[in-house]
């Protein structure tokens, strides 16, 4: 392996600095065919090229000469079930090699959907997912985050698509069937992405605005409209916005994630769009994204820390600027509440922020991870002990320094002991540092945030579990509200409570998600099959990893639980991303290895 055990790919050799994309979709066959052309940067000694790839099909390789195109020798190893396949290329240190390639109908990053899986019910649809290792099952590429590159792409579709890519779009819908885009800023290869489907253009700002399916366009620019405002704030903290546009595709409700950080192009779920801009924090995530992870990015997966971390800590203040600091401190009590829940079942290793990556888990999706949760409480910890007033000051040079960079841990630390901790000698020791970066657990000293309306909740919650007595006011909480009492509630239930909640608030059948995922749970563990109908609908119509995998996680605990998860799951399988079908068949068959 290399610097990267995620990738095969030696940039200590050779690195792509610009990629150019020759892509047709064959929704039929549901395809890909086309050409990934590399212009490379030899550092190295030796003539060959190593790129990543996962069921590809490669049909030539070739590189330039003064005169043309020259066929090249190549070979594809024997394919590792997580890794994919190395594609070793014998070149005469060419500046550009040329792959003509198609992917497999069953590629880990691409999702084909019927019409049917639609808003519309009349087109069908095609997205991405590359994060973490499988734009290679898309594209031949070095698939490590440590190589980052710019790219063009000419893509042609069927005539009644949109098609559209990280990189300028534009804002016009018009569809002729063929597609030129450019992302002039060098990426890594996680944030490669394309969708195609029936796709409008609703503008909400003036470098914003949203993609969505003609029913849905709409009510997803009503509820993202702030996202002009959050982009101000972030820019006012932390330096400007480097990507041009900032637009948002919202995908059908098949996509494994809340959302992906897409430069230009943030892919998210449509289970944020409820109407009342009490899950919008997603969309302050991925934002805060194109300066922590997009900018400056981690150089492998067991960095994620660095990409996460940042993020969610970027995020809170985004929250925090437009929305208020109660609702950034419920926020914040909610990521920590999770963060501690998560320490039992983890090794001590695997609770230092550095973690162990991958595994080479070409599924992993960051919902297990202790170290992204715990780098953001780490960086609160370090504001909170120098104050904003100079820790603002050190993030934003941090940003300015690496950024369109990739970096590992190591290179943070140095930076954090250069430019605050030697600068401001006595406000933290090393070993409180070390503390966070390289022991198990969050540490003794630090502090968790608290939410003086958290406290009222915990309060009624823990009374009505007592007496019976229903919690007064709870029909007018907010959503974070109804998130901490259900987090802090027991696991399992009595039918009387099940019942007496659900009839007087209408939990089961409710349109939030984040408020869906915990209550079926608790119905799931609960064995309240008086729910079970909403229950199943509710993992039918949903993808997302973070809504419907805790509830499966609930049903297996019983027999007859896992028997109609598997049911559920049948059912449900042709609408899932290979991503969320691979993540669900590790939880209702934990020994056997799953893949999508």
């Amino acid at each position: 392996m290399t610097h990267d055990r995620h990738s095969y790919a030696e940039p200590a050799l050779v690195r792509t600095t610009h990629l150019e994309l020759e892509l047709a979709l064959d929704f039929g066959a549901k395809v890909l065919t086309g050409a990934a052309t590399h212009t490379l940067a030899w550092t190295g000694t030796g003539d060959r090229l190593v790129l990543d790839t996962r069921d590809l099909t490669v049909l030539a390789v070739e590189g330039s000469t003064t005169d043309g195109w020259e066929p090249l020798e190549y070979s594809v190893a024997v394919p590792d079930a997580e890794l994919g396949s190395a594609l070793t290329i014998r070149t005469e240190r060419h500046e550009q090699v040329r792959v003509s390639y198609r992917t497999a109908p069953t590629a880990t990053g691409l999702q084909w959907l019927e019409p049917s899986m639609t808003a519309g019910g009349v087109l069908p649809f095609m997205f991405s997912q590359s994060q973490a290792i499988h734009a290679r099952s898309w594209v031949p590429v070095q698939d490590t985050p440590s190589v980052r590159f710019s790219y063009a792409a000419h893509v042609t579709a069927p005539p009644e698509l949109m098609v559209l890519m990280s990189a300028d779009n534009g804002t016009t819908s018009r569809r002729t069937g063929s597609y030129d885009v450019v992302m002039p800023e060098p990426i890594p290869s996680y944030l490669l992405a394309i969708a195609a489907g029936d796709l409008v253009f609703q503008p909400i700002g003036e470098r914003s605005g949203v993609w969505a399916e003609p029913e849905l366009a709409k009510r997803a620019a009503a509820e993202f409209s702030d996202t002009e405002e959050m982009m101000r704030v972030t820019e006012a903290l932390f330096g400007p916005y480097r990507w041009g546009r900032y637009d948002i595709l919202v995908l059908p409700p098949s996509f494994p994630y809340g959302g992906m950080e897409n430069p230009r192009m943030t892919f998210a779920t449509p289970t944020v769009v409820i109407g009342d801009k009490s899950l919008v924090s997603v969309v302050a995530h991925e934002l805060a994204h194109s300066w922590s992870g997009n900018l400056v990015t981690q150089d492998s997966w067991d960095d994620i820390w660095l990409n996460e971390g940042f993020t969610s800590y970027v995020e809170n203040r985004i929250v925090e600027a437009v929305y208020g600091t109660e609702l950034a401190v419920m926020e914040t009590a909610i990521k920590q509440h999770s963060t501690v829940g998560k320490l039992d079942p983890l090794t001590p290793a695997e609770q230092a922020v550095e973690l162990p990556g991958l595994n080479h888990k070409s599924e992993y999706n960051g919902t297990t991870a202790l170290g992204p949760l715990k780098g953001c409480w780490f960086l609160a910890w370090l504001e909170e002990r120098f104050s904003r007033e100079v820790f603002d000051p050190f993030l934003r040079g941090y940003f300015d320094r690496f950024a369109f960079r990739s970096i590992n841990s190591e290179d943070f630390a140095a930076h954090l002991r250069e430019h605050l901790l030697d600068r401001h000698p006595g406000v933290v020791s090393a070993d409180e540092v070390a503390a966070w970066l390289d022991e198990p657990g969050i540490p003794a000293f630090a502090e968790r945030a608290r939410s003086a309306r958290f406290a009222i909740v915990d309060q009624l919650r823990d009374k009505w579990l007592i007496t019976g007595d229903l919690p007064s006011g709870a029909g007018s909480w907010t959503t974070q509200e109804w998130l901490r009492f259900l987090d802090a509630a027991p696991d399992v239930w009595t039918t009387e409570q099940v019942q007496q909640l659900d009839r007087e608030f209408g939990l089961t059948g409710t349109a939030n998600g984040e408020i869906a995922r915990r209550w079926y749970s608790i119905v799931a563990a609960s064995s309240y099959t008086p729910a079970y109908d909403e229950l199943a609908g509710f993992l039918s119509r949903v993808g997302r990893m973070k809504l419907v995998l805790p509830v499966y996680k609930a049903l297996v605990d019983s027999a007859a639980g896992r028997e109609f998860a598997a049911e559920v799951f049948e059912a449900a399988r042709p609408g899932y991303h290979p991503i969320t079908t691979a993540a669900v068949q590790k939880i209702l068959l934990p020994t056997q290895a799953a893949v999508a």
